[in-house]
């Protein structure tokens, strides 16, 4: 049963097998979840769930549509500050120049404890008063 109280993330991520690992981990942890699996669907709940959002976590290849920068660079214009973490295989390198500020990159593959880390580091930064 879902902590009502626990931080609630958008996850985004096209690949099933990886997507279904992730949430399990996320769950565990004690996250609640919204899950998308592309980046029209996550926009779609970002507008649904923006209010309510503590973090994004996103995969930057989603296939076609918008891609895991453009999600993060929407999140970020509608929730300033919002924690994001990047996940990828292959575009780590554009991290510095595509990535929102303050946010962090996970090379794939990972462990599902890295993103719960990483997650995790950066709600608590984002908690703290300003």
């Amino acid at each position: 049963m879902p902590d009502p109280a626990a931080p609630l993330l958008l996850y985004v991520e096209d690949e099933p097998l990886i997507q279904n690992l992730v949430v399990i981990d996320l769950e565990e942890a004690g996250f609640n979840l919204v899950v998308a699996d592309n980046g029209e669907q996550a926009l779609q709940l970002l507008a649904a769930h923006g209010a309510e959002l503590r973090g994004l976590i996103t995969d930057v290849n989603l296939g076609a549509g918008p891609d895991g920068w453009e999600v993060a660079r929407a999140a970020r214009q509608s929730i300033g500050g919002l924690p994001v973490v990047y996940v990828s295989a292959a575009s780590d390198h554009d991290w510095t120049s595509q990535g929102v500020p303050g946010s962090t990159m996970i090379a794939k593959p990972f462990a599902g404890s890295q993103l719960v880390v990483a997650i995790s580091s950066l709600l608590v930064v984002s908690d703290q008063p300003s």
